[in-house]
């Protein structure tokens, strides 16, 4: 791998899940990649394919019903869609970790923190249990529980929600993984215990150089610490860019519909702008722009044809049709077909 490719590219990924109703079309043609020692935040709302991004990055789409249909994952040069089971087991946990959405079943009830902190430890580093307890002192000191040694002995049930959910972040970051995916990390959380986890993250980023996707539905979550965004709508990305492309010159409609709907102290008396429609079908998605039937400025070329990815400057991408002068006449191509 060349230093200065990126260590994740994610190329053209669709995932599908089969059920008795049909073919759920989840993960539409992805494509991102990410930088070493960067944050990329992964913003949508539910449904819209985040999670199973994740999850297939990890090689856990339970098959059947779910299945990888086309594309690539490029981990350190290596095609992830491509190893055995037996080899992902042994990039799972070690070179790639994931933060999974709740704390509270995150963890074994039935046995002791110190017991689930050091089982991958061992398992994949084969080191004795002296050591493996050694190390899960000092990363439980990293991620600020206190008194480490006696916490060890105690089980989950001991633990407040956000001292919980620090286990689960030591026990991701124990083997000492390259790529961080953080799902939803702080939807169970209170406003203050969220600060105290973003923050954490951003000190172990500076301390350790891990690479993070961070998946979440909510934007304020990512202001402080994301390098660049994704927004992902309808198992698509329709927009990226850095943390100041997305917030202060947002190009998507569904971008712009997410700040409005954010609440900010600085607007006093200001209502919250909600995003009026449902999102489509992913039985049946639509052939055009995903967002089209809740857009106030929908076009006829929208409701048609996907919109083609418009470089709004070097690092802000967005897909569309308000961006492409090429809208008119692609629409008059199709009408003459």
């Amino acid at each position: 791998m060349n230093k200065d490719e990126p260590i994740l590219k994610v190329n053209n990924l669709h995932v599908t899940f089969s059920t008795y109703g049909g073919t759920v079309q989840a993960v539409r043609g992805v494509d991102f990649h990410l930088n070493k020692g960067e944050t990329l935040a992964i913003v949508g709302e539910s449904g819209c394919g985040k999670s199973v991004t994740s999850n297939a990055i990890m090689r856990l789409i339970p098959d059947p019903p779910g299945k990888i249909t086309a594309g690539n994952i490029y981990f350190k040069g290596v095609d992830l869609t491509k190893l055995s089971e037996k080899k992902m087991r042994a990039i799972r946990g070690v070179d790639i970790s994931m933060i999974f959405q709740d704390p509270m079943t995150a963890l074994n009830p039935t046995l002791t923190i110190g017991t689930q902190l050091t089982e991958g430890l061992r398992q994949h580093q084969k080191v004795s249990k002296e050591k493996a307890i050694e190390k899960a002192i000092d990363i439980m000191e990293v991620v600020g529980i206190p008194n480490p040694k006696e916490r060890l002995k105690q089980y989950p049930h001991q633990f407040s929600g956000g001292m919980r959910q620090r286990i689960v972040i030591a026990m991701a970051l124990i083997c000492e993984p390259e790529l961080l995916i953080a799902d939803e990390p702080t939807t169970a959380l209170d406003v203050t215990i969220q600060a105290q986890i973003l923050e954490l993250f951003e000190t172990i980023q500076k301390a350790t150089g891990v690479s993070i996707i961070l998946i979440t539905h909510d934007l304020g979550v990512v202001a402080k610490i994301a390098d660049r965004i994704a927004v992902m709508y309808a198992g698509k990305i329709i927009e990226t860019g850095n943390n100041r492309d997305i917030f202060y010159q947002p190009q998507h409609p569904y971008t712009k519909g997410l700040l409005n709907s954010v609440p900010r102290l600085d607007l006093a008396g200001e209502k919250l702008e909600p995003i009026e429609g449902t999102p489509p079908d992913l039985f049946s998605p639509p052939k055009g722009c995903p967002f089209a039937a809740r857009c106030p400025y929908v076009m006829e070329v929208c409701n048609k044809v996907f919109p083609v990815q418009t470089e709004y400057t070097d690092s802000h991408h967005v897909n569309c049709w308000l961006q492409d002068e090429r809208a008119k006449s692609l629409l008059a191509t199709i009408a003459n077909e």
